[in-house]
């Protein structure tokens, strides 16, 4: 095997894992980006920012300060939304299990 394509294996191997809770989760990052596009991910969800912000627990207040650059997303809500973005089905589940 080429040495890319055993580094391309290991690395998912590793992803494995920790998806499967059989790594040490000390030996991860978790990189955070500074910015997220809540402006982008509302659209690509197809949502009115009521909508948006009703679905997933915010203001509608705060979507538009963000959407507008008037207030910065903190880390947890850039986590959150970046969850939504990604995964918007796994929000919901747990959302309706709570």
């Amino acid at each position: 095997m080429t040495k890319p394509g055993s580094r391309i294996l290991q690395g998912a191997r590793e992803a494995l894992a920790f998806a499967g809770g059989r790594a040490d989760a000390d030996a991860f990052r978790v990189h955070v980006p500074e910015t997220v596009d809540v402006k982008r991910i509302r659209r690509k969800l197809g949502l009115s920012q009521q909508a948006f912000a009703a679905r997933y627990g915010f203001t509608v207040g705060r979507v538009r300060d963000w959407e507008q650059g008037r207030s910065p997303v903190d880390t947890p809500s850039r986590i959150l939304l970046l969850v939504i973005e990604n995964e918007p089905e796994a929000i919901e589940r747990a959302l309706a299990a709570a």
